[in-house]
């Protein structure tokens, strides 16, 4: 197989798999020709194909190890053995797959660290809790850790949310390093400390590092900012959804600077017994953000809705629908100037054409 001869890097982790995957090749590139997984095709099937068009031209591999089950990461090892592992973090995505329990995740997870190459390089978040469930034992190789709170290899320093992305300091070689991420939200400083753990480790210079994160291309759907007439801002974060993630595009919401604050949030999927307690966590959770409105989509939504009234947001405010065309036809017209909407859910909704609703009437009124 062509890619034993190169530095195949394998990122998997319950959110943040395609951020960390395109930052990570982003910087790569500014030295070398790689071969990268395209969009979010990420299952064995999709490998098994990847290992038959890295060639001798590629000087690394940068791959999403996906899982839906229990074997699945096994599998992509088997096609394309990694030196260099990212697990982003360990939460509940597909938990409805692995016997309704984080464990489950967890020993799924580690299948990577149990079959990519023993005397590689593996990199772990220091702050995700479920992480310390991960399996390490009889691993070799190099354990680099990433966090911003706990004790890490790669720590994030002097967080600042600026208008178009995160500003932050690593300290790599005993010198304080400054980087800037064009995207929103904490949990990406994450994805790009994991980022620059591998490309730092393999030599790339903090000036490489640097520009590559810089200029990484955002992933389609993902926490994508559009600024609209009378200071509105919409954030379309229609691509996937799960718990960890759902947190994390609220906790996104919550950062920017508008006086009004929507969330729109669908139903997730593959979470099977889990399914209402995830769901009623996540409103919750919402209901400690601020939120001018929260408005669900979906029948297994509604438990959002439920939470979030039970975590004492004022029930006013907390519209539930069961389909997307129902939410449009009441969202039309009753957003304010200086308003800041999300929008959130499992790619099944087709949310995408919400948000597509919302730039052509938004933008179609005057100042």
């Amino acid at each position: 197989m062509p890619a034993r001869n190169i530095p195949v890097i394998a990122v998997t982790g319950s959110a943040g798999k395609t951020t960390t995957k395109e930052m990570i090749a982003s910087i790569l590139r500014r030295r070398w020709t790689i071969f990268k997984s395209v969009s979010n095709w990420n299952l064995p099937p999709n490998t098994r194909k990847y290992a038959k068009q890295i060639h001798a031209r590629h000087r690394a591999a940068v791959l999403e190890f996906a899982m839906l089950r229990k074997g699945h990461i096994r599998e992509h090892c088997r096609l394309i053995k990694p030196g260099y592992s990212i697990i982003t973090n360990v939460g509940t995505a597909h938990i409805g797959n692995v016997g309704h329990r984080v464990q489950g995740i967890a020993a799924a997870k580690s299948e990577l660290i149990r079959h990519m190459r023993k005397t590689g390089t593996l990199v772990l978040n220091a702050d995700n809790a479920n992480s310390r469930l991960l399996s390490v034992k009889g691993f070799q190789g190099r354990l680099l850790k990433v966090g911003i709170r706990n004790k890490a290899h790669y720590k994030a320093r002097g967080i600042r949310f600026l208008g178009r992305g995160v500003a932050f300091r690593v300290r790599l070689n005993g010198k304080e390093e400054r980087f800037f991420i064009p995207c929103l939200g904490v949990h990406n400083v994450y994805n790009a400390l994991n980022a620059i753990a591998i490309t730092h480790s393999m030599g790339f210079t903090a000036g490489k590092i640097r520009k590559g994160l810089a200029n990484y291309p955002i992933p389609y759907r993902r926490l994508v900012r559009t600024e609209l007439p009378r200071r509105i801002t919409l954030i379309d974060d229609t691509f996937s959804s799960n718990p960890d993630a759902t947190k994390a595009a609220l906790d996104t919401l919550a950062s920017v600077n508008r006086k009004h604050k929507i969330a729109i949030i669908g139903y997730m999927k593959d979470m099977g017994k889990y399914a209402v307690r995830a769901h009623d966590e996540v409103g919750k959770y919402a209901a400690r953000k601020r939120l001018t409105r929260l408005y669900t989509v979906g029948k297994l939504a509604r438990h959002i809705a439920s939470g979030a009234r039970n975590a004492g947001f004022p029930a006013t405010r907390i519209r539930s629908f069961a389909s997307r065309p129902q939410l449009q036809r009441a969202l039309a017209g009753t957003i304010k100037p200086d308003t800041a909407i999300l929008v959130k859910g499992t790619h099944l909704l087709k949310l995408e054409k919400t948000v597509s609703f919302l730039k052509r009437s938004l933008s179609g009124k005057r100042s």
